[in-house]
């Protein structure tokens, strides 16, 4: 049998962010409550405490009653944003939808089951096969982006009440221009990236603990989240939608989606008259402006721009991976398991120096009651680092990928005639069709 090596000393030593070992085993037992798995699973802790384990309760069947009603209010008011988008192409009924989508899913459902944190929970199911993913989990990720894929962002126009709660807020925005926005377009692919490996590694749910409006639909916010909760809404008067254009990472996948949409919105239903009324119009800059020229890039340059990129392309995946893997020990430091061994280790150096402890920690406490060996922890922490060390290539290589085609992009010209929208940015909220004097 092959010998587990002891986690080594130095990677125990770095810093570590906090843990989210309460937020992991709380999102579980919901879904094994769910599933009618009410069972203790585990023994009771047996700390010297005048903590009382209170007594498991089966959830009642109209928890699960609300989920499957969660999933018929979402695809019903999918179904009508849509046709209000593309039929009605009327401003003030999408504008409507996303009041009682605030309203709905916001203040009444508390922000959650929500389709951004639906990411986590995937994510956790493909890679560990113990997870237990509701079916109504699964089909708030699934349905918008099957929605997207089809009709475009109507999901953002006017269902996801994080837009729409910023919606409000949009007074007077501002254009911030296409460098600005490729420059910060880059923060949610790092977001998403994370939240990924922090979920496949079982260590931390980021996107619900560092959620910026969850806390206020429930009015339970922290001081913490009030204040970057405050923020992204004050600046969202200014900046449209601050949230879902440079963090959701559920955005992006809808704007991957959104490209392939064969019946997106478009801001004339007929041959656009080159009136220019339009050309402002978008405050999230996703209308493209024609670009004509007369004479366009010769073949040898093109050649010359392609070769470029199929350089640079795997540079930065490499690059850019090797950079993510060096990460490994602070990113690992988040997981429990790896503090636990870090404690550990700190415990068996004082002890061999002849110090006393005379207060344990929680985790200290535990790991004494569970009867695990030194061995047993460091092996576990080690597992841990491994992960993210093939997660650190994984995440560097999907960012460097991310910010390649960002460049390509911004290299290559595209020509066009009329005044479109950028399918990728574009929210599907008809703010532009309410400026063009083509109705019908």
């Amino acid at each position: 049998m092959r010998k587990i090596k002891p986690l080594p000393a130095k990677a125990l030593k770095t810093p570590a962010g906090k843990t989210a070992t309460t937020v992991i085993l709380t999102l579980v037992s919901a879904t094994l409550s769910t599933a009618a798995m009410a069972v203790q699973r585990f023994p009771k802790p047996e700390f010297e405490s005048t903590y009382t384990q209170p007594q498991t309760l089966v959830p009642l069947p109209r928890g699960e009653f609300l989920a499957w009603m969660d999933v018929f209010v979402l695809v019903v008011s999918l179904s009508i944003v849509t046709w209000l988008v593309l039929k009605k192409r009327s401003r003030l009924l999408v504008f409507a939808m996303s009041v009682f989508s605030l309203a709905y899913f916001g203040f009444y459902r508390e922000g959650c089951v929500c389709s951004i944190g639906a990411i986590q929970n995937v994510s956790l199911a493909l890679f560990d096969n113990t997870f237990a993913l509701p079916l109504s989990v699964l089909l708030f990720f699934i349905l918008p982006l099957v929605f997207t894929a089809f009709f475009g962002r109507t999901f953002c126009a006017a269902v996801c009440p994080f837009g729409a709660l910023q919606d409000l807020f949009a007074f007077k925005p501002q254009a911030l221009g296409s460098r600005l926005n490729t420059v910060l377009g880059i923060l949610p692919y790092c977001y998403l990236g994370l939240a990924v490996l922090f979920a496949a590694t079982g260590t931390d749910f980021i996107i619900c603990r560092y959620d910026p409006f969850v806390g206020i639909f429930r009015f339970n916010a922290s001081f913490g989240m009030f204040i970057f909760g405050g923020i992204l809404l004050l600046s969202g008067v200014f900046i449209a939608r601050p949230y879902c254009r440079f963090l959701c990472p559920y955005g992006v996948l809808l704007n991957w989606t959104s490209r392939f949409s064969r019946r997106h919105i478009t801001i004339t239903p007929k041959e656009c008259i080159q009136c220019r009324l339009c050309e402002h119009s978008c405050p999230y800059d996703a209308i493209e402006i024609p670009v004509t020229s007369k004479s366009p890039e010769s073949r040898p340059a093109m050649v010359k721009k392609m070769m470029l990129l199929t350089i640079l392309v795997p540079f930065m995946v490499l690059i850019s991976g090797y950079a993510g893997s060096r990460m490994q020990d602070t990113l690992a430091g988040a997981d429990s398991r790896v503090k636990l061994a870090k404690e550990v280790m700190a415990l068996s150096v004082m002890q061999d120096a002849g110090n006393s402890i005379q207060d344990d920690s929680f985790e200290i406490k535990a790991y004494k009651a569970s009867g695990k060996t030194e061995s047993q922890v460091y092996s576990e922490a080690s597992a841990v680092l491994k992960k993210f060390y093939i997660g650190g290539w994984l995440f560097g290589g999907f960012i460097g990928l991310a910010i390649a085609l960002m460049i390509g992009g911004r290299m290559i010209p595209v020509y066009r005639t009329d005044y479109v929208t950028n399918k990728g940015r574009c929210f599907s909220c008809l703010r532009c069709v309410d400026y063009c004097p083509v109705k019908s």
